[in-house]
């Protein structure tokens, strides 16, 4: 069965980087870019006009950087997801970026497949991380777990550990021989416990308390 089209916007300040990811998702199967933008407004502009699953997000760009057009996008635009794909992978990009509710972050040694693949996943809720940003996430923006008082049980506890290592509900199910629907019934629940909306705020409550393999 083939995946579903993900409609991509593209926002890159540097043109020439800009033309060669448009050409490049253009040979991804079930991509479909339907706009590029040079700044975060010009990003915004493209989502507001509707048929956006992802914008794929620099960072560093001029007149409204990547950060603040990710916080308008989710805020503003909740049905397009920001999968952020920039140079920069320190601490503070990571943290800004997430918190202004990216779904994914990859820097730009990603390749054409696990670009691809982090689209689709991007589009289906799920979160991607370049591994050198798991990493980070994991032993520096929150080297202390948090206290805990959730209420989660042991299997809300051990699927939160397996969506934090970014496996999709199909995978869960067959690593804990349950069936996909009950895999949602336990995010579900687990999602209202802790206050996650989607997966990326999920795996963030992950690292910040302690759940995240390391």
């Amino acid at each position: 069965m083939p995946e579903q089209l993900v409609r991509v916007v593209v926002a890159d300040d540097q043109q020439v980087v800009r033309e060669g990811l448009v050409a490049l998702l253009g040979l991804i199967d079930g991509v479909e870019v339907v706009g590029a933008a040079g700044n975060g407004v010009q990003a915004i502009e493209l989502v507001a006009g509707g048929n956006v699953d992802v914008v794929l997000m620099d960072l560093r760009m001029p007149v409204l950087d990547g950060v603040k057009a990710t916080a308008r996008i989710t805020a503003e635009y909740p049905e397009a997801a920001v999968l952020v794909l920039t140079t920069y992978a320190d601490d503070e990009s990571i943290a800004l970026a997430l918190r202004a509710g990216a779904r994914g972050y990859l820097t730009k040694d990603a390749g054409r497949v696990e670009i691809g693949a982090a689209l689709h996943a991007t589009a289906a809720g799920q979160s991607t991380f370049d591994p050198e940003v798991s990493r980070k996430l994991i032993a520096g923006l929150n080297p202390k777990p948090a206290p805990r008082n959730d209420g989660l049980t042991a299997r809300e506890s051990e699927v939160l550990k397996l969506i934090a290592r970014g496996l999709s509900n199909t995978e869960i199910a067959n690593l804990l021989f349950i069936g996909e629907t009950t895999v949602k019934t336990h995010i579900n629940n687990t999602f209202a416990k802790i206050g996650a909306r989607h997966r990326a705020e999920a795996v963030r409550y992950a690292y910040h308390h302690g759940l995240a393999e390391t």
